[in-house]
């Protein structure tokens, strides 16, 4: 029989240093992830929450420990082969935004498509198709610069889903916005979470926002404190 889970991370690890200076950031970390999950990650400084998200947007490997992601043992792929699970299955929004400032929208948009080696005309379609899909149309041509926070994270949201990944990974995605624009945001991740099925794991510390998730998982001192739909009594 089939694992249902698409993510699945077990009695996964992470030590940080050698000798006197070591620092276990996390201490046995189980959790299993289905497809179509909208999940939050929510948890105080240090709990090992970033360093749970890093190993899960294959950006660092653990110490000990499986991860499986649809039945492959990430932890046993090649640092090339890694980068191209990123590049073909995840997509990634972070608090900052990360755009290119002298660079167009719709050139933002584009950046992971031309890693990808996909032709030109391929890549403006689907780059307008994506900032049509965020609320962007016709602001294409302007420059981060030229947006707001809440325009630029669409752009950035954008430029995640162009590649139409499996997963997209949101670190603080609504950090550096306020409250109202914040929730619009959220409202987007939820669209794309519930619409277009895209698995959604998110990294926040606000509980308005983690409200938006389907299920929240807190960490504390490197461990899964608990697990739960958003409804449940905590």
């Amino acid at each position: 029989m089939s694992d249902p889970a698409l993510i699945r991370l077990s009695a996964i690890t992470k030590t940080f240093g050698r000798g006197q200076a070591a620092f276990q950031a996390l201490k046995g970390i189980d959790l299993a992830i289905e497809a179509g999950e909208f999940v939050a990650i929510m948890g105080p400084s240090g709990s090992g929450k970033s360093t749970a998200m890093n190993i899960l947007g294959c950006l660092d490997t653990p110490t000990s420990g499986s991860y499986e992601f649809e039945g492959v043992r990430v932890e046993q792929l090649s640092r090339n082969q890694r980068a191209l699970l990123r590049r073909h299955y995840l997509g990634f929004v972070f608090q900052g935004f990360n755009l290119l400032a002298r660079t167009t929208a719709l050139e933002n948009v584009e950046l992971p498509l031309i890693y990808r080696g996909e032709p030109a005309a391929a890549r403006h379609a689907a780059a307008r198709a994506a900032l049509e899909q965020v609320g962007l149309a016709g602001w294409e041509h302007h420059t981060p610069g030229e947006l707001s926070g809440g325009q630029q994270q669409r752009v950035a949201i954008a430029r995640a889903i162009v590649t139409r990944p499996h997963v997209l990974l949101a670190d603080e995605p609504t950090g550096n916005l306020d409250t109202h624009t914040g929730e619009e945001i959220m409202d987007l991740i939820g669209a794309l979470n519930r619409d277009q099925g895209i698995t959604v794991l998110m990294v926040t510390h606000e509980p308005d926002m983690a409200a938006h998730a389907k299920r929240v998982v807190r960490f504390v001192d490197g461990r899964v404190d608990s697990d739960r739909r958003n409804g449940e009594p905590a």
